[in-house]
């Protein structure tokens, strides 16, 4: 049973320090700034999600030795005030009716080039560019990588309990019948049991029978389980706010093929090499040529579809991308998935995955049940 205990929560010293640090980073890549719409970022920054995120402009402007300032529609001014970063911002804030980019246009320099939101709205950036139009954005991904992918030590016991949460919720899958029954209902189980186990969201429950297991996105449809099936579970979502996300693969019955064994012992391998190249300093691509390497020589490659991992924290899927071509080194505290998968047309497929954390002397799951090929009824 995982730890239910809910860790402490981040106090606006926190969020001060991480808009410090984000302000340093921006002024370090070359940038007059950041501009940080609603999504992760802004939550990671300041504690403050609106409660609908819709046309209405919210933007946090940070430049290195500047206050930061965060402007918000008038009528979500409360819920802004009631953040917990809000003590070290300046709020203001736009009447309905009015146009926001005259109130933002000051506070940003006219000929500076800013990081900005991957999420923000087309209708904002072109705003933006209408009032300032000797300005310039970037994504902000692409402009600052490392905004959030390297994680504290209050993080990584967030990230920690989630992990543990869906080890608990996968043994407790093995426990149900699957035969006879739809991935659907399966699926369901396996979202009853992270809410059970503590998860606060469900973000999916990918139930991969036969050969819908051979579509990495295949999540789950009305196909009637039957013994004989090899099965692929992947499922996650958010606990204490941050992340979980596994996958194991399971045969329904005793009388597993020698094809399934061979084909889920390689990717097992594959696994274990990715993850046993995990090392400070190792560039993010070498994670998945290593796993890659170890399904291609075994005669596989062109089943192996999809990148090897992606980072995690307060969403399920972020960077850095474990991807050929990614070559941000490798930095204690960082967070990814190592999932390499072989997936063989209208068949089978075959993924096991697990959360890993960049540590001075390798790496260190955060998931911890068995590697081998679970035996469901």
């Amino acid at each position: 049973m995982p730890n239910l205990t809910a860790a402490r929560p981040f106090t606006a010293r926190d969020f001060a320090a991480r808009t410090g640090r984000a302000a340093e980073a921006a002024a370090a890549a070359g940038l007059a700034g950041l501009v940080v719409t609603p999504g992760p970022d802004l939550l990671y920054l300041t504690g403050y999600q609106p409660v609908a995120i819709t046309e209405r402009l919210t933007a946090l402007l940070l430049s290195a030795g500047r206050e930061p300032v965060l402007l918000v529609p008038r009528l979500e001014r409360p819920d802004a005030e009631a953040c917990p970063g809000a003590s070290s911002l300046r709020l203001l804030d736009w009447a309905d009716g009015a146009d926001p980019y005259p109130v933002l246009a000051p506070l940003l320099d006219p000929h500076g080039s800013y990081g900005i939101s991957d999420a923000a709205w087309a209708m904002h950036l072109l705003g933006l560019q209408e009032a300032l139009p000797d300005s310039g954005y970037r994504s902000l991904t692409r402009a600052v990588p490392m905004l959030r992918a390297v994680k504290d030590a209050d993080e990584l016991e967030r990230l920690g309990g989630a992990g543990g949460a869906a080890d608990a919720a996968y043994r407790s899958i093995l426990e149900v019948r699957f035969a006879g029954r739809r991935e659907t209902e399966v699926a369901a189980d396996l979202a009853e049991l992270l809410l059970e186990y503590g998860h606060s969201r469900v973000d999916f429950t990918v139930v991969g029978s036969g050969p819908n297991g051979a579509n990495p996105h295949h999540e789950a449809g009305e196909r009637v389980i039957t013994e004989g099936d090899t099965v692929v579970l992947d499922f996650g979502g958010l606990r204490d706010g941050y992340g979980s996300d596994t996958t194991r693969t399971v045969h329904v019955g005793p009388d597993v093929p020698a094809e399934v064994r061979e084909v889920h012992e390689v990717v097992r391998v594959a696994q274990q090499k990715a993850f046993e190249a995990v090392r400070q300093g190792v560039e993010c691509q070498e994670i998945d040529r290593v796993a890659r390497r170890v399904i291609t020589e075994a005669g596989y490659g062109e089943y192996f579809i999809h990148r090897t991992g992606h980072g995690i924290g307060l969403t399920t899927h972020e960077p850095p991308y474990m991807v050929e071509g990614e070559t941000q080194p490798l930095v204690p505290g960082m967070c990814f998935s190592i999932e390499p998968g072989i997936y063989l047309p209208g068949r089978f497929g075959v993924r096991i995955e697990d959360i890993v954390t960049v540590t001075a002397t390798g790496g260190r799951r955060l998931n911890n049940t068995p590697h081998e090929l679970g035996i469901v009824a």
